[in-house]
């Protein structure tokens, strides 16, 4: 017989009693595509059983008298064993954009789970079509610069020769790609008075540095 108290159970038989719960849940992670994702779970002494599910489906068992159960080789932990309980630590490998979600972990006891957020995101590509341009006085020139298939859709920036451009310089627009990923063009608009180097940059969270795409403009002092 088992009676069930807060977020206890007690089963009313010798050794078979036990009262744990989750201490410390896991937090959100944001990834790019490709790379490991690492989320922990702690819970306190006396622990039997943990699960970790990804948008609901359970994806890795943890058992104190045999360890993990692994069911497939994207999915697998770490163990951490302390004088304040139990850590599992679930790394997700490989991350597909598919991945992105809610990530649990559960002792199976009424009310007591813990969860967090994947955001797995895709650098693309960048490019500006000519890596020179040639400008003569007077000439205004609008500068193209492409990112294709992102995930978020990327924030544009433009610099010339390491100082940001004024963003009513510029117009950028996005739109839906495939299988969920996103497009941006941005075109700036510019009356150039001399030689400088132009650089488009697109930057996501995961990213730690901006892509970037260069662009040479050279000035020539002449209306022929």
């Amino acid at each position: 017989v088992a009676y069930v108290f807060t977020d206890c159970v007690f089963f009313f038989l010798p050794g078979l009693g036990f009262c744990y719960s989750i201490v410390g849940g896991p937090t959100n992670v944001t990834v790019l595509a490709g790379s490991e994702a690492r989320f922990n779970c702690t819970v306190s002494v006396g622990w039997v059983i943990l699960i970790w599910l990804s948008n609901g489906n359970p994806v890795l068992t943890v058992i104190s008298s045999q360890g993990a159960v692994e069911t497939s080789d994207r999915f697998t932990s770490q163990n951490y064993t302390s004088n304040n309980g139990f850590t599992s630590e679930l790394i997700i490998h490989n991350t597909q954009l598919s991945d992105s979600g809610k990530i649990e972990c559960s002792t199976q006891q009424p009310s007591d789970s813990s969860f967090a957020f994947l955001s797995v995101q895709v650098n693309g590509s960048l490019f500006i079509k000519n890596s020179t341009l040639t400008v003569t006085k007077n000439k205004t020139v609008e500068i193209v610069c492409e990112a294709l298939g992102w995930a978020p859709a990327p924030d544009i920036t433009w610099m010339t020769n390491d100082s940001l451009i004024d963003k009513s310089r510029y117009v950028t627009q996005q739109s839906q790609g495939s299988n969920g990923l996103h497009n941006a063009l941005s075109i700036l608009t510019l009356t150039p008075t001399d030689t400088e180097i132009l650089t488009c940059l697109a930057d996501i969270e995961a990213l730690p540095n901006p892509q970037n795409a260069t662009v040479t403009v050279i000035f020539v002092n002449s209306t022929l």
